[in-house]
């Protein structure tokens, strides 16, 4: 069959054009901002540039700083840990954020101090909510260990050893993202209508079947952003760890973000950096577009 096509009239015409007068500084702003970046990062990650070796010039290396990186052991490292990172703390965040929002979508007679407190660890800069738990978990002032040796127990060391380490940074990113994941699901909750809960009452539906029955299938698209959002951060996660260990002890708690600064503002590798940076950005996108892949399939959506 074949299909007619419209001829837009000079109106539509002179309507289109406004349109794409209107968009272009938009476009032009979102090029210098973000698409040129993006292109200048990966033609850097072709070439050697290494700030600490002028002599060597900007010579055009093909594909090798990404071949160094497979070979890296450090690498693989920082990824492993970035992995870790994303597997504890993005469903860490989000059963706490459901959690916090269900408790903030609750009647209350004043609402405002429980959302509140929802708000503020969000608001926080990550680098200050770092240093909080710093000065939480430090050894001899910590709050932590003074509850410990109230309870009798020796001291423990938060931050000097590997896996207690990763155990509190896990728990200062699960309080910093857990606000902001209850935000957002705390949005969708009060798009579901209050009739569906009456019905589910009067039918004797309980609590428990009310959520599950209800509030999970509806929430679900809130979920997923709140997913996708979360995803693309514990990617990227920086600020917390920095600022809690720097990476250490050793590098048993350094992320693929820190590795990358290292590498460009510590040791000056511009080249390889940037090769660092595009595989990060390549794994965020591929996240992401499969979170909306699907999101758009899922035959429960509503």
């Amino acid at each position: 069959m074949s299909t007619i096509r419209h001829r837009l009239t000079p109106l539509e015409k002179a309507d289109r054009r406004l349109g794409f007068a209107m968009l272009a500084p938009a476009f032009l702003l979102l090029s210098a901002v973000v698409l040129y970046p993006i292109i200048d990062l990966i033609r850097t990650s072709f070439t050697f540039l290494h700030l600490a070796q002028p002599w060597m010039g900007n010579p055009f290396v093909g594909f090798e700083n990404y071949a160094r990186a497979l070979g890296d052991g450090r690498f693989h490292e920082a990824v492993w840990h970035t992995v870790l990172y994303i597997v504890v703390t993005v469903p860490g965040a989000v059963v706490l954020g459901l959690g916090l929002a269900l408790l903030a979508n609750k009647p209350f007679t004043i609402k405002w101090p429980v959302r509140l407190g929802l708000l503020l660890p969000w608001a926080l800069p990550l680098v200050f909510s770092g240093m909080i738990f710093r000065w939480f978990f430090e050894y001899n002032q910590g709050i932590a260990n003074a509850i410990v040796r109230g309870l009798g127990f020796q001291p423990l060391n938060w931050l000097s050893d590997p896996n207690l380490a990763f155990f509190t940074i896990c728990l200062a990113i699960i309080w910093k993202s857990s606000s902001f994941v209850a935000l957002v699901l705390l949005a969708g909750l009060q798009t579901i209508p209050r009739s569906y809960y009456e019905a589910a009452e009067v039918d004797g539906a309980s609590d428990w079947q009310q959520f599950r029955e209800i509030t999970l299938p509806m929430l679900r698209p809130a979920i997923f952003v709140a997913l996708i959002f979360r995803t693309i951060t514990a990617i990227q996660t920086f600020d917390i760890p920095y600022a809690m260990t720097n990476g250490g002890p050793g590098n048993s708690t350094e992320t693929l973000a820190m590795y990358i600064h290292k590498t460009t503002v510590d040791f000056l590798d511009i080249g390889y950096g940037s090769a660092l940076a595009v595989l990060m950005f390549i794994v965020s996108a591929v996240i992401t577009t499969g979170y909306l892949k699907y999101t758009r399939r899922d035959p429960g959506r509503h």
